[in-house]
């Protein structure tokens, strides 16, 4: 059986790193419950104070098809490198330097909005395509792919 899967992000910044990621993966954030027009005015009405209210932030795929992603604050920074990490899929069934072309040009745009730039890696065929690894304004490693 199937089962339906949210990817979490412990982090320092939850709005501003779910802000990134919505830009990078073509997500949206989640909107506020019912009656409410802004999450400010939701998390007020639940009593939660200010200083609280960018403990956490979510993100949904408009499609409805990829997994929720959630951004929770936690107090300790990263401290290694990720054991798992997103494949941002920017250049789907392209090949040689057309696909590293598409590549670069993700890349550009993900560096506009806030992520490091770490490695490129050529394509070495006959199984992989070339990829660039970066990371997300929090130090979150991913990859271009």
């Amino acid at each position: 059986m199937a089962r339906e899967i949210q990817v979490t992000f412990d982090c320092d910044d939850p709005a501003a790193l779910a802000s990134f990621w919505a830009d990078a993966l073509g997500y949206r954030i989640q909107e506020p419950p019912p009656g409410f027009d802004t999450w400010d005015a939701a998390l007020a009405a639940m009593g939660i104070p200010p200083e609280r209210r960018n403990d956490a932030s979510a993100l949904i795929d408009p499609d409805g098809s990829g997994p929720r992603i959630f951004f929770q604050r936690v107090p300790e920074g990263k401290t290694a490198k990720n054991r798992v990490h997103l494949d941002v899929r920017a250049a789907p069934g392209l090949t040689g330097d057309e696909r590293m072309a598409a590549l670069e040009e993700s890349c550009t745009r993900l560096v506009a909005l806030g992520a490091r730039r770490i490695e490129r890696y050529e394509p070495a065929p006959p199984l992989q395509g070339g990829h660039i690894v970066l990371t997300d304004p929090e130090g979150n490693e991913f990859c271009l792919d």
